[in-house]
């Protein structure tokens, strides 16, 4: 493994760019994705237990739900503690992520309040572009424009998600739900205030780009059920990334 911080990314949540044995290849900014049936689960039902099963169920039996459909993510149950929970798809990603179109990819989590205000809404729109047709290409460019026209903007302070889930597939690499953790969401530039990506840290982070949230990953010690999650590898020295 040679890049554990770069994979971490990748997961995400979607999100997932992999410690492998050669560097990545970024994907074609013409790629697109998968048909969207690839993508959708087999029933509403699964996808709402799987959404939950992202945070305890302190957290997740009172947070609204989202689902994704052939038309986007859509409300499947409301919520009372502002939280919202969710499977992310590999779209969500960062864009130079290999598995940007990845169908595999279901990447459980939950946002607190703050997250959902301002992280979540992006998601979501770049689902929608990317189900009506858009290139790799077109989504950053577009994700540029509203970050230049302030439709979006930084992760609100104290956003995060928690991805303590044991089913999922956060990537090729992964091979299935990776380990338990929290993914603050964070503006550029703010990796070292967290001291992300040091040697030794185990905090892994990736600049990312300015026109797209920035996520860091902290691993836990248990799973959403309260079961010990798996220790995580060494980390190698990630400032090498």
């Amino acid at each position: 493994m040679k890049d554990l911080g770069r994979f971490a990314l990748a997961l995400l949540l979607c999100a997932c760019s992999a410690a492998q044995a050669q560097e990545p290849q970024t994907p074609s900014p013409d790629s697109t994705m998968a048909p969207i049936n690839r993508y959708l689960m087999p029933s509403v039902a699964g996808e709402i237990a799987m959404a939950r099963s992202a945070a305890p169920p302190s957290v997740s039996d009172r947070a609204e739900i989202y689902v994704l459909g052939k038309q986007g993510y859509y409300v499947a149950a409301t919520g009372s503690n502002g939280f919202v929970c969710f499977v992310a798809r590999s779209w969500t990603a960062p864009f130079t992520d290999p598995g940007f179109w990845n169908p595999k990819t279901q990447g459980p989590e939950c946002m607190n309040r703050p997250a959902a205000r301002t992280v979540l809404p992006q998601y979501l729109t770049r689902t929608q572009w990317v189900l009506a047709g858009a290139t790799l290409r077109q989504v950053i460019e577009k994700s540029k424009a509203a970050y230049a026209s302030h439709r979006f903007a930084d992760p609100a302070p104290n956003s995060f998600a928690f991805m303590l889930s044991k089913e999922g597939y956060l990537g090729d690499q992964a091979g299935g739900p990776w380990l338990p953790h929290v993914m603050p969401f964070i503006a550029t530039g703010q990796l070292s205030t967290w001291a992300a990506g040091l040697p030794g840290s185990p905090i892994m982070g990736d600049p990312g780009s300015p026109y797209e949230p920035v996520t860091i990953f902290i691993p836990v010690r248990r799973w959403s059920d309260g079961s010990p999650g798996p220790l995580p590898s060494p980390l190698p020295d990630q400032h090498k990334m």
